[in-house]
């Protein structure tokens, strides 16, 4: 293949060599190449013309219209998911490698005609550094155990730094969750960051204008595994941004495995914490 450099090259000894064929042999080509470049006086990447063919057939055209439609009904699913979803059920058809085509072509979609995305911002973390946990409520998601709602919440711990996070199912921001909540979460870590940071919770924070900075129930927990206790500001739950974030990964994940497992009913409340609340969540 010819590269710009060697037709600059060409041009170059065309006014010092006594033939062409030459200064073909110099720049490297043949003498019809270097006329073909000599004629034109374009660099071969100026010639290169975009391709707007595909080189080989779409493994996903039969299917695109299912796909779009489950799409378009439940825009939370993941290409992967769906892609999981039709190896199962067409063996042998679509291999590995093929993900990647139809994660394009979901990100065509989304961008085209998904709904709009949320934006998260980045916070700069170090490691044994901090803690943050918060509540996340899990009613929207329409568990049931029996046909019976299941309005319940987790309670979610995260490692700023490395994302290691752990979480517990309870069904109150209270004091007694949130207390049985982070010492499950520094047992099963094996260790105490340095600092724990919430939002402004009432069962840990008090009220602005209170001399105190923490409940006294809440800051005798933290003095007892010798935690430093931070709070995010009023109105800026960006300031707890890793833990938002890690709630809302996990509640995807959870709803997808109920988009797959095509109900959200369950028997009884072990059978649903055996599938989506395992005791740690240790997820990255």
């Amino acid at each position: 293949m010819v590269t710009d450099q060697q037709v600059r090259r060409l041009l170059k000894l065309m006014q010092t060599e006594a033939t062409q064929a030459v200064a073909a042999a110099k720049s490297g080509m043949d003498e019809k190449t270097a006329r073909k470049y000599s004629k034109s006086g374009w660099l071969p990447s100026e010639l290169k013309k975009e391709r707007t063919w595909q080189t080989r057939s779409d493994p996903f055209v039969g299917f695109w219209d299912e796909l779009r439609d489950n799409l378009a009904a439940n825009p939370g699913f993941e290409a992967k998911t769906l892609f999981d979803d039709l190896q199962r059920r067409f063996p042998g058809q679509f291999s590995d490698g093929q993900l990647r085509t139809l994660q394009r072509r979901v990100k065509c979609w989304r961008a085209l005609e998904g709904p709009s995305q949320e934006i998260y911002f980045p916070q700069l973390h170090h490691p044994g550094e901090l803690a943050q946990s918060d509540y996340t409520h899990m009613g929207e998601l329409g568990i049931t155990i029996a046909k019976q709602p299941f309005d319940h919440l987790v309670y979610h711990f995260v490692l700023t730094y490395s994302n290691w996070e752990t979480g517990s199912i309870c069904f109150s921001e209270s004091f007694e969750s949130l207390s049985d909540g982070l010492q499950a979460a520094l047992w099963e870590l094996g260790g105490v960051p340095r600092s724990h940071q919430t939002d402004r919770l009432t069962a840990a924070v008090q009220k602005s204008l209170h001399p105190d900075e923490f409940t006294q129930r809440y800051q005798a927990l933290l003095n007892h595994y010798g935690l430093i206790g931070r709070k995010t500001q009023a109105a800026s739950p960006n300031e707890n941004g890793d833990v938002e974030q890690r709630n809302h990964r996990f509640k995807r994940a959870v709803r997808q495995a109920l988009l797959l497992r095509g109900n959200p009913d369950f028997t009884t409340r072990k059978e649903a914490k055996g599938t989506f609340y395992n005791p740690s969540v240790n997820r990255k």
